[in-house]
């Protein structure tokens, strides 16, 4: 069992959307179905859902407009579900706050993975306690206070989103070491697959973004042709 965590689908398709929760519901997981993006926007945003499953294509509002809307005001996984296999749609769910994707047509057992995979990544986070209370990483100009998730740079207080905290804080931990894509999909998003690069790509983009001085010219989170990602110290 899976300790009463509740899952949200927002899925206009009834027939996937009750796959969805069959199988999630046979792993423990309670599950609620809303069929369009206004009604998950409300739903999602009650602070009762541990992850919500959220499709790109829905009446009222769009998958990327409820995503874009609950970040407002939730920082629960949101995994976006999607059919169309163009990059430009994972990157755009990515961009606007989503922690992971997942393409259709996909296998019961994969979306289960997923959903506890996220969560599990999602609570190790939250558990953090190996650190003093007010216990500070500083890298160069980089700071970050583990057990309140707050990161500075240059002295300044810097908001992030859950991916990207995840990741700074793990290259940060281990600055100078080369990491692959592969790695950081792993230990980020903790599901033990191939690792997609545009997952990785594009948060390490929106990092550089926040951090860099110059992102066309980065400096702090260094691409090593080939190889990976460093975090300079």
């Amino acid at each position: 069992m899976n300790n009463g965590k509740k899952i949200l689908i927002v899925e206009d398709d009834s027939a996937i959307a009750e796959i969805e929760r069959d199988y999630l519901e046979i792993d423990g997981f309670g599950v609620e179905i809303v069929d369009n993006g206004t009604d998950g926007i409300g739903r999602g945003s009650s602070g009762e859902f541990h992850l919500i499953l959220l499709d790109v294509m829905l009446p009222g509002a769009d998958g990327f407009a409820v995503c874009r809307k609950l970040r407002e005001t939730v920082d629960i996984p949101i995994l976006m579900v999607t059919a169309r296999q163009e990059d430009i749609d994972k990157i755009r769910g990515l961009g606007l706050g989503a922690d992971d994707y997942i393409v259709k047509p996909f296998s019961p057992g994969e979306l289960v993975a997923r959903v506890k995979s996220n969560l599990a990544q999602y609570e190790r986070l939250r558990s953090r306690s190996d650190r003093p209370a007010d216990g500070e990483l500083k890298v160069g100009q980089i700071a970050i206070r583990p057990q309140s998730r707050r990161v500075y740079v240059r002295g300044e207080e810097l908001t992030l989103k859950n991916k990207e905290y995840e990741l700074l804080l793990f290259m940060l931990e281990h600055a100078d070491m080369v990491l692959s894509k592969e790695t950081l999909y792993e230990k980020i998003w903790g599901y033990d697959a191939i690792g997609d690069s545009a997952t990785v790509a594009v948060h390490i983009n929106r990092l550089r973004e926040k951090i860099e001085d110059n992102p066309g010219d980065p400096k702090v989170i260094q691409t090593v042709w080939g190889a990976g990602y460093r975090f300079k110290a």
